[in-house]
């Protein structure tokens, strides 16, 4: 029988006793209504599943005793960025949960000049909180026990400046350079860079333009945002990575 995962932002070591988190003692014993005895694993994103069993649960809280650790090893080899135009709800949260099952390493939101979502400094607070819990969520179902780095949202002409050098530079584009069989992987990963709903502006083609990237072919339809970069890495992992 599978064990029942959970991320927990917390220092984890074997043979201590933790007080979940509100989050992770709601889901464990409210949600999936486990009781005193049972087990489960625990994981805070340092590659290393922990086994655990809950022994107390009250209105205070739920405790559990940490029993045992073991390595996860199941990070792609292909360390791939998804810079991507944010997008509006949903949409977001899909093309972050599915690229997190996919293998991405890091999520870089930008803002374009055709984004239709405007964030102030709060708005842009909550939604990184809330896009971090859409990555872990990812992460328990996955089996990953590292999560995806995400970096706050900035301009994309800022976030460009952030890219590793030493990276290959994507974006898709129908009448691109670049083939998938052709498509030469540089020591420092891949950027896949993803426009918001509204596409990428001419500006913001050449902002990419400037910063070294470089439009690849995945065939002669224009995809969606919530399509484009998750059948780009796909691509790209099922040739350089281990899918």
């Amino acid at each position: 029988m599978r064990l029942t995962r959970c991320h927990v932002d917390a220092a984890l070591a074997v043979g201590t006793s933790l007080a979940l988190p509100d989050a992770a003692a709601n889901h464990l014993a409210r949600v999936l209504r486990l009781r005193e005895g049972d087990g489960c694993v625990l994981f805070n994103g340092d590659g290393r599943d922990f086994d655990a069993r809950i022994t107390a649960i009250s209105k205070r809280g739920v405790l559990a005793d940490i029993v045992g650790a073991r390595t996860v090893d199941n990070e792609s080899p292909l360390h791939v960025t998804l810079l991507q135009g944010i997008a509006r709800g949903e949409k977001m949260d899909l093309i972050l949960q599915k690229a997190t099952e996919l293998g991405v390493a890091a999520f870089i939101p930008v803002m374009a000049e055709r984004t239709e979502v405007k964030l102030d400094a709060e708005r842009a607070e909550k939604r990184v909180a809330h896009w971090r819990s859409v990555i872990a969520s990812a992460c328990e179902q996955s089996g990953r026990a590292r999560l995806p780095t995400l970096a706050l949202p900035a301009a994309l002409i800022d976030a460009v400046r952030t890219v590793d050098d030493g990276a290959t530079k994507l974006t898709l584009d129908p009448t691109g350079d670049v083939a998938l069989s052709t498509v030469e992987v540089a020591a420092g990963g891949v950027v896949v860079a993803i426009g918001p709903e509204g596409g990428w502006s001419p500006r913001d083609r050449d902002i990419l333009s400037a910063a070294g990237f470089t439009g690849l072919r995945l065939g002669p339809r224009i995809l969606r945002t919530e399509t484009a970069g998750l059948a780009a890495i796909a691509a790209l992992q099922s040739r350089f990575g281990d899918l």
